[in-house]
Order: structure tokens, then C-alpha cells, then sequence
């Protein structure tokens, strides 16, 4: 009978042993878990903030760029290396490779171009930032999905992330507008027109900046988590949008919500969002499309700015002189800048398909081309969660390379994002491990082992 007893207590002793360090596991877990949320919204607030010209001294500049963006790398290698000390196992696959393998060929033809470029320092120099873009969202998305495989409880969202990112570097802005104007406005068609942006960021891409974070964020209305600062955020990043004057963003906004109304199952929130979109939007076109009627400025509309001039300058007389392999890696004729007898000099086409024709010819144009229809095409098959938040990122991003730099245009955050959004859709999930890799996992993760094996879920998280 003291047998027996002391055998049930010490039975239910193991027992409440374990249950403890579960819960001290579980625990730790949502510790690690907030941390490295932190850290990786601390890293993309840094590397979206490195591309910002944060002062009018050029040096000061370089210094910000090239050190803080190379930080940046170095840290979103230490997350990803965090993680797995944690307790993961990097056995991810490459998916869709197509998108990926195109990237790399454009990327390998812009490094080849160095030999014909008109200007290798340059081109050289913008082909090392997009390249160690790359690497940083390498290592970023590889963290988001290590995550989703280990830890599927996990809070980290990359669209949460995206929409804190803007709105942090958005309500910067704002205030700035008010406490230091001259350095946050930038004057525009002869001081007539006040822009948010001034010398630190074109107006029009801080204007995308504000789309990604209104996309963002408005997936917080699913989740009906942290409305009230959801909604706060909102306001800063629409008043910014509209401070920045940029017709594309504009229209961008609109297609964003537009596609939310479509996607959503609620008819409260489909009939209470375009209510919204309806009242809004005469007055949103009036004041930055139609600039209040000013004819001089419709006629600028219907220019695009310049820009239709521009570009059936730069088919009739730049390309003919580069057909086939363009001026070199973010060039556009042999000289600094390209001007014909009727438009104004330009170094940048302001269209990215357009951009990727001058500097690398046909054969990168069509390599462009074909790497931005397989990603598209992979997208479409993605799940109906992620294919929205995808969808969402890439709508603002895609309209902003129509009218500037865009997406394979010079070292701009819009390349950022769609490196993000190519690598997201580059990696699946794999369950075969090695040996080696059981045995860490065993060490570091013991709760993800039970009799019938390993317990690691066969999809990512969504």
C-alpha cells in the first residue's frame, strides 16, 4: 500500500514536472517570440529608412547608405541565425524557381554590362545596392518562414511589419511638415505647390511608401486586433498620402481597397468601406489629379508630366544606338543625361520597364518582362491569404514603375519590396531531415518529438 502511494505521488510529481516545464517552455517561447518580432521591425524600419537622404551633405549620406544598409544585412542574418539557435533547422526548398533563376539572369547581365557600361563606377555602384538588397531579404523571409515551421503560434507577420514600418517613418514626416516645414516640403512648378518629401524623398515615393502601409495595415480588419491604433495609423499614413500630392499613390490606394472590398465576405464591411471610398474620393481626385480645375496642370496630367514626350524620345532616338544590350547597368545614353530637342534632361527614365530597356536592351528588357509574368503567375497560385497580402504589396509598387523608378529602376525602396515579395514565394516547406538536424532538434526543441516521431506541421502557417 506505501508502495503504491508513493509510486502515485511520485507518478503525479513527473507529472506536474513536466506540465511546469511546458509551461515555462511555452513561456519562453512568446518571449522569443516578441523579441525577435521586434527585432525584425526594427531591422526593416532601418533598411527602408537607410534610402531616405537624411542629410543635404553628400558624404554624410554615403556614410548613412553604405553603413547602415550593410548593418542592416549583418542583422537580419543574426535573426535568422537566432532563430534556428532557438531551436529551428533551415531545410527549406527552393519553390517556383523560375521567378528567382530570372531575378539572378538579370542580375547576372546587369554585373556583365560593367564591360560596355558609359559609366562602370555608377553602374557598379547601383548593382552592389540592389545585390545586397537581395541578400538582406534573403535572410529576412528565410527568418518569416522558419518561424511559420517551428513556432506556428508565432505573431510575426510581414504585413504587420510593413504597416508599422510605414507608419513609424510616415509620422516622422508628418510632424516634420509642421515643426521644420523647409526641410520636409519640397516646392514644386516654380514654388506654386508645396510636396511632402522635400530633399529627404521624392514626394511620389513617399507616397508609394504610404500605400505599402495602408495595405498593411487594413489586414488588421480581419483579425479585428488593435482597431483603435490600427485606425490612428490609418489617418497618418492617408494625411501623408495627400500631403505628397501623388496622383499614382492616389490611384494605387484605391485599387488596394478596392480589392479588399472584393475579397471580403462581410457585406457590413464591403458596404461601409466603398461608402467611405465614394465620399472620399471626388475630393481625393479634385485636389491631387485634377489639381482643382487649374488647366495648365490638366494639360500636365494628360503629359504625365513630361513623361510621354520623354519616353517617345528616348524609343526614336536613345535605343537605336543600344539596341540589343542598352548603355550599361542603370544608364541611359552615353552621357550623364539623356535629352532630346523637345524634353527636359533626364538620368532616369521614370518607368521601370522602360529603364530596364536603356540599360540592358531587348534581351534584359525581355528577361524583365518574362520574370515579372512567372512571378505574377506564382502569386496566383498561392492560398487566399497570402495572395491577397502579395497582391496588396505588389499593386502600389507596379503602378509606381510606370512613373518612376520602380521595380528594376536605381536603388529605391520599391526594389525592396518586390525582392520581399519574390523570395516570399521562392521557399516551401521540407520534412526530410538529416540525422544531425534530428538530433539538434531533439537538444533544443524535445516538446516537438513524441512515440510516433517528429511533430513539425507539413505547411507553413499562413
Amino acid at each position: 500500500m506505501m508502495f503504491s502511494i508513493g509510486k502515485l505521488l511520485s507518478t503525479d510529481l513527473t507529472i506536474c514536472t513536466n506540465n511546469m516545464k511546458e509551461i515555462k517552455l511555452h513561456t519562453n517561447h512568446k518571449q522569443f517570440l516578441k523579441r525577435t518580432n521586434t527585432h525584425l521591425f526594427i531591422i526593416l524600419l532601418l533598411m527602408v529608412a537607410c534610402f531616405f537622404t537624411w542629410s543635404e551633405n553628400i558624404l554624410i549620406t554615403r556614410i548613412i547608405k553604405v553603413v547602415g544598409r550593410m548593418s542592416v544585412l549583418f542583422a537580419s542574418y543574426w535573426v535568422y541565425r537566432k532563430i534556428i539557435k532557438y531551436g529551428a533547422v533551415d531545410t527549406l526548398k527552393w519553390h517556383n524557381s523560375q521567378v528567382i533563376f530570372l531575378y539572378m539572369a538579370y542580375l547576372i547581365l546587369g554585373f556583365a554590362s560593367f564591360m560596355w557600361s558609359t559609366n562602370v563606377g555608377y553602374s557598379a555602384l547601383q548593382w552592389l545596392m540592389t545585390s545586397q538588397t537581395l541578400v538582406f531579404c534573403y535572410f529576412f523571409v528565410k527568418s518569416l518562414y522558419l518561424l511559420d515551421a517551428y513556432f506556428p503560434e508565432h505573431p510575426v507577420k510581414l504585413y504587420n511589419l510593413l504597416g508599422n514600418t510605414a507608419a513609424a517613418l510616415l509620422l516622422v514626416f508628418v510632424i516634420g511638415m509642421w515643426v521644420a516645414p523647409t526641410v520636409f516640403y519640397r516646392m514644386t512648378h516654380g514654388g506654386a505647390e508645396a510636396r511632402l518629401g522635400g530633399y529627404l524623398m521624392n514626394p511620389n515615393e513617399l507616397g508609394m511608401l504610404c500605400c505599402i502601409g495602408i495595405a498593411g495595415l487594413l489586414f488588421n480588419f480581419y483579425e479585428k486586433k488593435n482597431m483603435g491604433w490600427t485606425i490612428l495609423k490609418l489617418l497618418v499614413l492617408f494625411y501623408a498620402l495627400y500631403a505628397t500630392g501623388s496622383r499614382s499613390s492616389l490611384i494605387g490606394v484605391f485599387l488596394i481597397i478596392g480589392y479588399h472590398i472584393k475579397q471580403s465576405s462581410s457585406k457590413n464591411l464591403k458596404i461601409g468601406a466603398l461608402a467611405a471610398l465614394l465620399m472620399i474620393m471626388p475630393l481625393a481626385v479634385n485636389k491631387i489629379i485634377l489639381k482643382d480645375g487649374d488647366s495648365s496642370r490638366l494639360e500636365e496630367v494628360m503629359s504625365m508630366t513630361g513623361r510621354l514626350p520623354f519616353w517617345k524620345a528616348l524609343i526614336s532616338e536613345g535605343i537605336p544606338r543600344e539596341p540589343l544590350l542598352g548603355f550599361g547597368f542603370m544608364r541611359i545614353d552615353y552621357k550623364e543625361y539623356f535629352q532630346s530637342t523637345h524634353t527636359y534632361p533626364g538620368k532616369m527614365t521614370h518607368n521601370t520597364f522602360m529603364q530596364a530597356l536603356m540599360n540592358l536592351g531587348f534581351i534584359g528588357l525581355t528577361i524583365v518582362i518574362f520574370q515579372v509574368v512567372f512571378t505574377f503567375q506564382a502569386v496566383s497560385k498561392e492560398n487566399k491569404g497570402k495572395r491577397l497580402m502579395l497582391w496588396s504589396m505588389i499593386i502600389p509598387i507596379l503602378i509606381n514603375s510606370f512613373t518612376e523608378f520602380g521595380i528594376f529602376g536605381e536603388s529605391n525602396y520599391g526594389i525592396l519590396f518586390y525582392q520581399l515579395i519574390i523570395l516570399y514565394i521562392s521557399f516551401k516547406a521540407s520534412s526530410i531531415l538529416t540525422p544531425k538536424q534530428k538530433i539538434y532538434l531533439q537538444k533544443r526543441r524535445p516538446e516537438l518529438f513524441s512515440e510516433s516521431g517528429l511533430k513539425i506541421p507539413s505547411t507553413f502557417h499562413k
